[in-house]
C-alpha cells in the first residue's frame, strides 16, 4: 500500500518540474534569457519562489530540464543492449534511430519550436556553460556502465572514462553539425543522408581507436 502514495508524489513532483520548466522556456523564448526574472517564472508557473528554488537551483537548470532525461541515456542503451551486441554497436544503432525519428537530441530536427530553443541555448553563454555539467554527468554514467563490460572490467579504470568521453563528445559533435545545417536553412529530410553517413564515420573512428591519426 505504501508504493501508491510514493508513486503519486513522484508523478506530482515530475509534473511540477515540467510546469516550471515549460513556463520558464516560454518566457525565455519570448523575452530572452537574461530579460526574464525568477519572479516572472514563479508567477507564470503559479508557484512560490521558495518552491521554485527547491526544484531548480538556477535559471539555467529550468531551461535545460528537457535534457535531464538524456543524462543517462547512453548508459541505459549500453545496459539494455542485446546479448552479443557490443556497446558501440548499440550506441550507433540508437543514434541512427534518433536520426530516423528526427529526435531533437541528434540535432536533426527542423520543427520551429526546436529551432527556437536551440537558438536560445547556443546563443546564451550561461546556458552553454551549464550544459557542460549535464555532459559531464552523462560521461560519468556511461563510464560506470562501460566499466562493467567484461573486456574492460579488471583493466585500468581510465579505459572506461576515456571511452565514455570520446563517445559522448562524438555524439555532441554530430548533433551540433546537424543543428548547424538546419540553422542555416536546410531541412531535416534533405540532411538525413549526410547526418547518417557522418554518424557511421564517427563510430568507425571510435572502433579503430582513431587509427588515422596514429
Amino acid at each position: 500500500m505504501s508504493e501508491q502514495p510514493t508513486g503519486l508524489r513522484r508523478r506530482k513532483r515530475q509534473r511540477t518540474y515540467q510546469t516550471i520548466s515549460e513556463a520558464a522556456v516560454s518566457l525565455f523564448l519570448e523575452k530572452g534569457f537574461d530579460a526574464v526574472s525568477v519572479s516572472e517564472i514563479a508567477e507564470a508557473a503559479e508557484v512560490s519562489k521558495p518552491t521554485l528554488f527547491r526544484y531548480f537551483p538556477a535559471k539555467e537548470d529550468m531551461a535545460l530540464h528537457r535534457f535531464a532525461d538524456h543524462e543517462d541515456e547512453a548508459a541505459r542503451v549500453v545496459a539494455g543492449r542485446g546479448t552479443g551486441v557490443s556497446p558501440l554497436t548499440a550506441l550507433e544503432e540508437h543514434f541512427l534511430a534518433g536520426l530516423e525519428s528526427r529526435d531533437p537530441v541528434t540535432g536533426l530536427c527542423d520543427e520551429p519550436e526546436v529551432l527556437a530553443f536551440h537558438r536560445l541555448l547556443y546563443g546564451t553563454p550561461s546556458l552553454v556553460a551549464r550544459l557542460h555539467s549535464y555532459t559531464a554527468r552523462s560521461e560519468e554514467a556511461l563510464a560506470a556502465e562501460l566499466a562493467q563490460v567484461p573486456a574492460v572490467r579488471g583493466g585500468p579504470q581510465l579505459t572506461a572514462r576515456l571511452a565514455a568521453g570520446q563517445i559522448v563528445t562524438s555524439q555532441r559533435v554530430l548533433a551540433t553539425a546537424n543543428w548547424q545545417r538546419i540553422a542555416q536553412g536546410a531541412d531535416a529530410d534533405s540532411t538525413f543522408e549526410a547526418a547518417r553517413d557522418e554518424a557511421h564515420h564517427a563510430f568507425a573512428l571510435l572502433r579503430t581507436g582513431l587509427r588515422p591519426l596514429a
